[in-house]
């Protein structure tokens, strides 16, 4: 069974994550790392310490699909609306610029419900608090280090965090051409 890792529990993280379960056939244990204490990364929601059901979104408080994103991403799309996660947004943003075409959605559960949901349909198990400090190739296979706790083996790793932590890494990945590595920057779309 081929192990598989993806750091980074934000968008990115999550949608590689379930996508990689959806056209996978054979077994596969698949791990998600995330330094955070909680899913989302720049799409996280909060909660009130008081009052769990009092929420904001820290990041994004909405998505828009523009002409562009719906031809290549209407499923995702049509498959957030269909489990409610995403909702049109109808009431309007003092401030915001409307494009011909362009179609806004908010996630009533909070923004992170989108991270959450793709977490969940990927059945990885979830770590937090899993800083990754060291990639090294050990025997045909990747060895991960952390801030905590003994390192684990992987065939396969997928970084989804900001660059700039990517370049923090030490060992064998900061000379190697055969890692993926993902990266969304800010303002790039959704999906």
């Amino acid at each position: 069974m081929a192990r598989v890792l993806i750091v980074g529990a934000g968008v990115t993280g999550s949608l590689c994550a379930a996508l990689l379960k959806r056209q996978t056939s054979r077994p596969l244990y698949l791990a998600v790392w995330d330094k955070a204490e909680d899913s989302g990364g720049r799409m996280t929601t909060a909660s009130s310490p008081h009052n769990p059901r009092c929420t904001a979104d820290l990041g994004a408080q909405y998505i828009t699909c523009t002409p562009h994103y719906a031809k290549k991403h209407q499923r995702f799309y049509d498959e957030l609306l269909a489990h409610g996660i995403l909702r049109p947004l109808t009431s309007p943003i003092e401030g915001m610029v409307m494009k011909e075409g362009d179609c806004n959605f908010v996630a009533p559960q909070g923004i992170s419900s989108i991270i959450k949901h793709y977490l969940k349909e990927s059945g990885a198990e979830v770590y937090f608090r899993h800083r990754v400090t060291q990639i090294s190739l050990r025997n045909d296979k990747w060895e991960v280090s952390k801030q905590t706790g003994p390192p684990e083996q992987f065939d396969l790793i997928v970084l989804t965090m900001p660059v700039p932590q990517i370049l923090q890494l030490q060992g064998d990945i900061t000379n190697c051409e055969s890692v993926f590595a993902i990266y969304l920057p800010p303002g790039m779309g959704f999906l």
